[in-house]
């Protein structure tokens, strides 16, 4: 018997997500939407591809979540983009209530699920995620580091003339301005980049990373990135149902690891069937907790913001 996994949203971060999900045949994949038949026309459009890529999964889209009913994995992708004049208070507002009322929906038929959220800003709706919930930090967590990660791996894959699959990159922090690249941990066949490339390459490295996902904003005049973002959720659910104690960047509750307690913050962690098995503490600098702790701060903000 196949899992099930289901994915709120069917924008292009959801759809490549669920896409991504099926091609593997491992699980049935629901597709959520507020939207009449676009979630529909996207489960079928992706149904009819499962006989070339040979796999069996069933794939269908809805606009309820009586279908998502038994899934093991819950992916959220839904909220809105910040519009041009919109502060990041007002997102923060705005999808807050999306992600609550969705969240809700989904423990309601689906109470033992692990949920994944994507939606932005990340560290704080995973946030309002646990609070909705009422799930264990175990079971709730969000996809940014694996993203931010692959973006890192990619650049200094680039930049060395290597294979990305030799390459490890290490991300903390929150999804966007306060992440951490820690380039000291960032190794290539096991080698730190540190060694391989002078200073100011390692930060002009650092600094594409970081703002990763406005250079394809800029680029696309009318979107913002999903290949990526869409397979790094793929990741994080591959991890889990087939129980591969993968350890991947995610952002998590932090208890007291890295000196910081009750806050989301992207770090390490073992994911496997259980969801979050394990959070990775690793040995950092000074300056470079500074740093987490910084990023640990500015989640503080947007929770004040959204009183909890």
């Amino acid at each position: 018997m196949r899992s099930k996994v289901s994915v709120i949203g069917a924008g292009n971060v959801g759809a490549t997500c669920a896409f991504r999900i099926a091609e593997k045949g491992y699980a049935d994949v629901v597709l959520v939407d507020i939207v009449e038949g676009l979630p529909q026309g996207k489960g079928l459009d992706m149904l009819e591809a499962t006989p070339i890529i040979d796999s069996d999964a069933n794939i269908i889209g809805t606009n309820g979540y009586e279908e998502t009913a038994g899934s093991d994995v819950v992916v959220i992708t839904s909220g809105i983009p910040r519009k041009p004049g919109m502060s990041r208070d007002d997102l923060v507002k705005t999808n807050m209530q999306i992600v609550k009322e969705v969240t809700e929906k989904v423990v309601q038929h689906s109470p033992d699920c692990i949920i994944i959220v994507v939606s932005n800003p990340l560290d704080a709706m995973v946030q309002m995620a646990l609070h909705a919930s009422k799930l264990p930090r175990t079971k709730v967590f969000g996809q940014s580091g694996v993203l931010d990660s692959a973006r890192f791996r990619t650049f200094i894959a680039q930049e060395l003339n290597v294979s990305v699959e030799d390459v490890f990159a290490c991300v903390l922090g929150g999804h966007g301005d306060t992440m951490v690249p820690v380039p000291r941990l960032c190794t290539v066949g096991g080698v730190p980049i540190t060694e391989l490339l002078p200073r100011e390459k390692v930060d002009a490295l650092v600094e594409r990373t970081v703002k990763g996902g406005a250079e394809i904003v800029a680029l696309l005049k009318t979107g913002s990135a999903f290949y990526a973002p869409g397979t790094a959720s793929a990741q994080m659910v591959d991890a889990i149902i087939l129980d591969r104690k993968k350890i991947l960047p995610c952002a998590t509750l932090l208890e007291g690891e890295y000196g910081i307690s009750g806050v989301v913050v992207g770090v390490p962690a073992k994911l496997g069937q259980n969801g979050i098995e394990q959070v990775i503490e690793l040995k950092l600098y000074d300056e470079e907790l500074a740093a987490l702790q910084k990023s640990a701060d500015a989640v503080k903000g947007l929770l004040k913001v959204m009183g909890i």
